[in-house]
This record gives C-alpha cells, structure tokens and sequence, in this order.
C-alpha cells in the first residue's frame, strides 16, 4: 500500500519529516499547507507537489486522494486541523502536545476511534533505548515496587527565541510545561507506567507572558500502590537545542539514575551497575522510528506506539499542573481524564 500524505505547516522541522517520509518505500507527498510563501514555496521546489496558504484549501483540492496528513503547527492550532483531517476519513501525526485543552483531546481521541483512523502523537522517548530500558527494567520488577520518582528538564530556548510563537499564549497554550515539557511528563508517565492522581504546582513566568520555569509535586498510581514524583522543567537553561533532562527512579529493591546517556541501577546493598545501551540515539533515528511507526499503523501493520489516548493523559496531567498553579491548592488529576467531561463528542 502507497500512503499518500499531505503536510500541514512547512517549517523546518516538518521539512526534516517530509525528507524521511520521502526515503521510505511506499509512501507519496501530494500536498502541503502553510501560512508563509517562503515555506510554501521551499516545499513546492523540494518535493514537486502543490502547496496552498490554507490548510482547508488544501483539504478542499486533495483529500479524496490522501490517505494521512503530517501536523507540525503552534500548539494551539492542533485540534481544529486535526479534526478537519478526522472528518475528512484521514489519519493524523501530531507533533506534540496532543492539543492545549483537555475537553478537545477527548473529542479528538473519540472522533479518531469512532471513525477508526490512526491518531499518533510525536513522543519520541518512546523509541529511545534507553527510556525502553528504564520501562523493563520496572516491569521486569527488578527494582521491586517503584515509590518515589524524579525528573529534570533545562533548555534554552526562551533567551535565543523571546519573541517567537512559542511565547505567545495564544498558540503555545503554556510555555515549557506544555513545550519541551511535555515530553519529560510523557516520559515520566509511559516509563513508570503510572497514572497521575494529584498535582500541585510552582510556575515563574519571569518577564514573559507564559511559564519559563515549573516545578510540580505529584502522586501517581502503580498497580494500585502510590508513587510520588517530583517534576522539574525551565526553558533558561544552558542547552540548545538538545535538553539536558534525567530521571531518578526509588523501588524497594533498588534505585535507577538516568541522564547524560549514562544509566545505572544500585541493588540495596550493592554497587551500582552501569547497563549498556544498545541502539542510536540520535536526532535522525528516532525521528524516522516514530514517523515509520505511524506509516506502519497507517497501513494496519500494528497499532500505533503513541496513540492519542496516551498524548490525552499528558493533556489532562499538563492542565491540571496549570490550575494548581493558578489555585495554589493540589489539583485532583481524575476529573481531566473523565471522558463524560466533555459533550461536544463528534
């Protein structure tokens, strides 16, 4: 089966995946879409194929011949072109986050399985060999029952960048927390394997109009038993563009460190025991890993790895972090996972 995509915003990064799309059999680029003419036409001139100032446009003149469209927008642009892309019988890749509203990512993830369409978030750790490591050794129960977890992030993008979308809460929808961010809770949430019941939050927007540097408190939930977890992002780091991030994992027989693409685990009365990591790490890889793993589902070979209910969790994890704040009380996470929340269900 040839898929044939469409692309909704041609900046850089989409440029990166529509080359990796290209490289892989099967697979056609008929359109693109994008508010800027030097994107547009930087795509026309790169891939040979029409592109239009509007995505609706575009969805107008070529959807009856796509199978899946490639989304790499400002955040808060997510569900509305998704959801044109859902109701025109066609699959979806998000970048991340999901969408900035959790009432709309319930619609979104309801729309997708009712129309039976693949709806896939970026997340890229779930490639990383390192974070799939982390995720069997805790399965595997070899750190006994995880209890205590935590997680850092630094970038520096908000001293490199201070005027562009990502600033701007009207199409970020948050700062850090819902950027770069967002992918530390999908992390901390997929490789635990844990579900988040309560959240209360520091946030220091500095001079800016959105969220520079956050620290949350949570609890989560493993098969039933609590974990608590501490969360710590800022976007004035000393990185760029790469993060500097780690994880610290506490089980009853033993702790797991990861950061600097170094991992050890230290058995209770044991030396710590560095693990190898088998696999590349690099931009490229696990960027043509997550978008062939969406062509793949596309195509009915398997389900997808990072389905939209998983990007839905972060969602509702991200805004109830947001409300802590913004209440200064704990912020109970259930009610922003409920899928009644919302009727606008289509």
């Amino acid at each position: 089966m040839t898929v044939k995509l469409a692309a909704i915003g041609l900046g850089q990064l989409c440029m990166y995946e529509l080359d990796t799309y290209r490289s892989m059999d099967g697979v056609e680029i008929i359109a693109g879409a994008d508010i800027s003419p030097q994107c547009r036409d930087q795509f026309e001139a790169r891939f040979n194929a029409p592109s239009y100032d509007s995505y609706e446009m575009m969805l107008r003149e070529h959807a009856s011949q796509l199978d899946a469209v490639n989304i790499v927008t400002p955040h808060t642009l997510h569900y509305e072109q998704a959801m044109a892309c859902l109701e025109n019988d066609l699959h979806v890749f998000l970048e991340k986050p999901l969408v900035t509203d959790i009432d709309e990512a319930h619609t979104l993830v309801t729309a997708a399985q009712r129309r039976n369409r693949v709806l896939v978030v970026g997340y890229q750790r779930h490639y990383h060999p390192a974070y799939s490591k982390i995720k069997e050794l805790i399965d595997s129960g070899q750190l006994g029952e995880v209890h205590t977890v935590s997680c850092y992030m630094g970038q520096n993008w908000i001293r490199k960048f201070p005027n562009a979308w990502r600033t701007d809460p009207a199409l970020s929808g948050g700062g850090q927390l819902y950027d770069s961010g967002s992918h530390l809770l999908d992390t901390l949430l997929w490789t635990t394997g844990t579900t988040p019941v309560s959240v209360s939050a520091v946030m220091d927007y500095q001079e800016h109009r959105v969220d520079i540097n956050s620290s949350l408190a949570l609890q989560l939930e493993r098969n039933g038993r609590p974990v608590t977890a501490s969360v710590t992002v800022t976007a004035d780091g000393v990185q760029d563009p790469n993060t500097y991030e780690g994880l610290n994992i506490w089980g009853t027989k033993g702790r797991l460190t990861y950061g600097q693409d170094v991992l050890t685990v230290t058995k209770r009365g044991e030396s710590p025991d560095e693990i190898m990591i088998d696999g590349k790490v690099d931009f490229q890889t696990l960027l043509t890993k997550k978008l062939r793993d969406f062509i793949e589902a596309v195509r009915g070979e398997h389900p997808p790895t990072v389905p939209g209910s998983f990007g839905r969790i972060v969602v509702a994890l991200t805004e109830a972090a947001y409300e802590a704040h913004r209440t200064n009380s704990v912020v109970d996470v259930a009610p922003y996972l409920d899928a009644d929340r919302t009727s606008r269900v289509q």
